[in-house]
């Protein structure tokens, strides 16, 4: 019985070994197939035709402004007045009340002085990979740089380049708060394992 029971839980413990190392193979497969193509200083960024900036709320829940939405538009403005893009995508959740894209445009045009006419909303951005899917086959841009903070841009740059897209991408700035940089870093750690599942397993989070 003794035996039994030691049998069990030697399996239980080797069967959660293995589940984390997975989850960190997986983690390892993302930051490598993406190396060398993110970038977080303005001078060293290839040009390309079009930025595609990651949709995220502009509030936080407390009413005070969301300062990844705030780093992402000053970091797409940065890119356009260096010259870097031409046209803007900025691809988030429209819903009844709720408007990410139109939240985007209004502080790129008002507060970063980007041209209204080079923005383009795209109203279903409603996750990461629906954001990279429509970038390609509804505004046919393949050729982009992505803007999100960096810990993300790496599973967007994943998506992209296993969808045939030439993306790179452009580090916003990062949150240094406590609760908000490790509560995303973490959900951002399964989102990539999650990420590394549908593709092994051929299934578009779109469908």
């Amino acid at each position: 019985m003794i035996r039994a029971i030691t049998n069990f839980f030697r399996i239980i413990f080797g069967l959660l070994e293995l589940g984390v190392l997975l989850l960190i193979l997986a983690n390892v497969w993302v930051v490598a197939l993406t190396s060398g193509r993110t970038y977080n200083k303005i001078s060293k960024v290839p040009s390309r035709d079009c930025a595609l900036v990651l949709g995220t709320s502009p509030k936080m829940r407390s009413g005070v402004a969301n300062p990844y939405f705030t780093a992402r538009m000053d970091a797409v403005g940065t890119l356009y007045h260096h010259g870097k893009v031409k046209k803007i995508i900025v691809s988030g959740e429209k819903s009844e009340n709720y408007d990410e894209p139109a939240a985007m445009k209004r502080f790129l045009v008002y507060t970063e002085g980007v041209p209204e006419s080079i923005i383009i909303e795209d109203p279903k951005g409603f996750n990461t990979h629906k954001s990279i899917l429509r970038c390609k086959n509804v505004y046919g841009e393949k050729n982009v740089i992505i803007v999100s903070q960096g810990f993300h841009n790496l599973r967007a740059l994943f998506f992209a380049r296993n969808n045939g897209m030439n993306a790179l991408g452009y580090d916003a700035q990062d949150v240094s708060k406590n609760e908000s940089f490790y509560r995303n870093h973490t959900r951002e750690f399964f989102a990539r394992v999650l990420a590394v599942f549908y593709y092994v397993l051929g299934i578009s989070p779109e469908e």
